[in-house]
């Protein structure tokens, strides 16, 4: 009895099979003569508003130049027979605050951690390898993604502070004379004094 259905399931699949073969689905990409595209139609071309041109009036807090020339319309006035008031140049920017120059060594220690909240606790960040990191501990830490710092590493000028598993707790960079960053997950304040 099993013989009559196991031949009529290879046959089935024979025929099918040479279907698919006979389908016009399974052959390749047709080629198509490009068809022609439908032509645009013109259009007149707007007239635009009227355009002024005038100088722009100065910053304000800066001096009028006195060569400036005079507005449409106005005559030229004489000009003025006495000194000259030159502005006071701008103030530069201020710098950029300052990257740690000193590498991995200059960050390497006990630190004392204060988290948004104001709490504290220390932070020793050790010279010893941990794979491609360095070991780092945390003793006193309320807070728990602080607490679980095992691991740190100096790259571009930020200190990273890494938990187990490689997801990073921390990036701290130099200023105010220690290390100011943000903890990863709760972006909350994170400051280290010596």
């Amino acid at each position: 009895m099993l013989r009559p259905s196991l031949s009529t399931f290879a046959v089935l699949c024979l025929g099918a099979s040479l279907g698919a073969c006979a389908s016009s689905r399974l052959d390749g990409p047709r080629t198509r003569a490009p068809s022609p595209q439908a032509s645009l139609d013109t259009v007149p071309a707007m007239p635009s508003g009227t355009v002024t041109a005038a100088p722009l009036a100065p910053p304000p807090g800066v001096a009028a130049s006195p060569d400036a020339p005079p507005p449409p319309g106005a005559q030229a006035a004489a000009p003025p027979a006495g000194p000259t008031v030159i502005a006071e140049p701008v103030a530069p920017p201020a710098p950029p605050p300052p990257v740690a120059t000193g590498g991995r060594s200059s960050v390497v220690g006990s630190w004392d951690a204060r988290d948004a909240t104001g709490a504290n606790c220390k932070v020793t960040l050790s010279s010893t390898p941990a794979l491609d990191l360095y070991r780092a501990t945390a003793t006193g830490c309320p807070n728990k993604d602080l607490a679980r710092v095992s691991a740190w590493d100096f790259r571009d000028g930020e200190v990273y502070l890494y938990q187990p598993g490689g997801s990073v707790a921390a990036r701290l960079r130099q200023g105010g004379g220690g290390l100011e960053g943000a903890l990863t997950k709760s972006g909350a304040a994170l400051a280290l004094n010596r």
